[in-house]
């Protein structure tokens, strides 16, 4: 049987990886990158030589049909028995992030859902087992640390750019549960300007380059995390978690 591992890796902090993961990415016969040249930082710090290969998101096959040769070889390897571990830039795969696709690509190609009339794991080829090694995870470790209400809460993952946009943030305001989203340097002031108008009081947490040097938390009203950030524009930079509670 052929085994998928999907491995989370370190978001920031190398020293955030489980020992199981460094086993897995040892033993598999391939990694699949997101980017092979972020993969290789980890792979060179733990001396993990197992050899890589980038995998194409959805939006790339669409662009370049030659791209999807590479599921070809996927399914290829794991037809032939080959164990091949999953890895994105940084957390967890699949978590708001273009493995998701590949997975599912491998699930269907190889019966992995079982339906009522079937419970067989055999594929075209072979047997596949998809198994996760779990590991860190930005919206969880934000979360965590926040000190807002955790017993429920709604996962956004990154903010559409503008379709859409407006909608979510009157989700955001009408729902009871934490709402948690990914935001980029460049739109988090525009985000929190709309929190501003939408939402000025709820609770608002904003996790800033978590486990990373800079790491930073702030909680507050919209109108006040927004203003603190204004004042301090280096505060700007990095990747941001944010956090909308009551």
């Amino acid at each position: 049987m052929s085994k998928f591992y999907i491995v989370a890796t370190p978001i920031g902090n190398m020293g955030d990886i489980t020992l199981r993961a460094i086993e897995t990415l040892k033993n598999v016969d391939l990694i699949l990158c997101e980017d092979t040249r972020e993969t290789h930082k980890i792979l060179e710090k733990y001396g993990i030589s197992t050899p890589t290969m980038s995998y194409p998101s959805d939006d790339v096959v669409r662009k370049n049909s030659r791209q999807s040769n590479k599921f070809d070889k996927i399914f290829e390897l794991l037809e032939e028995g080959k164990d091949l571990a999953l890895v994105s830039d940084a957390g967890t795969p699949t978590i708001s992030d273009p493995g998701a696709m590949l997975v599912s690509k491998i699930k269907e190609k190889f019966n992995l859902t079982p339906s009522p009339l079937s419970l067989s794991r055999r594929g075209v080829g072979g047997e596949v087992s998809v198994i996760p090694i779990p590991g860190p995870s930005a919206v969880i470790a934000a979360l965590s640390a926040s000190g807002l209400p955790t017993h429920e809460f709604t996962f956004l993952g990154f903010l559409p750019h503008k379709k859409g946009r407006e909608t979510l943030f009157k989700e955001i305001v009408e729902s009871e549960r934490t709402m948690v989203f990914y935001e980029s340097p460049h739109r988090i002031l525009k985000t929190l300007e709309a929190l501003v108008k939408f939402c000025p009081d709820k609770k608002v947490c904003v996790a800033r380059e978590l486990t990373k040097i800079y790491e930073e938390f702030k909680t507050g009203t919209p109108s006040e995390i927004l203003y603190y950030l204004v004042q301090n524009p280096v505060k700007q930079k990095g990747e941001f978690t944010v956090i909308v509670a009551w």
